[in-house]
């Protein structure tokens, strides 16, 4: 079996990987601004939909997912002030490092990993 290890230590981000995260944390703005235009559209009224059962778990999925998309949104953009004021890549807890693999993967992070574990066990 092969086993890839990963170096929690690497936390160095070249200019190309901040312009890279840059450039995702701008892509996922723009998709989350226009899901929720999508999801803010006009609710399916009684004629379009037969049942009101239906139309009411309808309408729950769309606050679900718009709920979602707000939250997400907003982790982005804090990502894109932080970036703008020289605070990207630092936990706000600890004050560490944020490892440049997990910003590779979730470039909205807020938190190191060891601090996120901690945060989701303190649930």
């Amino acid at each position: 079996m092969n086993h890839q290890i990963i170096d929690d230590r690497d936390t160095t981000l070249s200019i190309e990987d901040f312009a890279a995260l840059r450039a995702n944390l701008h892509e996922q703005r723009l998709f989350r601004q226009e899901q929720l235009q999508q999801l803010s559209a006009p609710a399916p009224t009684r004629a379009d939909v037969r049942l009101d059962r239906q139309a009411s778990s309808q309408i729950e999925v769309r606050v679900q997912l718009a709920a979602s998309a707000r939250m997400v949104l907003a982790d982005v953009e804090a990502a894109l002030t932080r970036m703008d004021q020289g605070q990207y890549g630092s936990c706000h807890l600890c004050r560490g490092p944020i490892a440049r693999e997990r910003l590779m993967i979730v470039p909205q992070a807020r938190y190191c990993a060891r601090c996120q574990q901690v945060r989701e066990v303190g649930r």
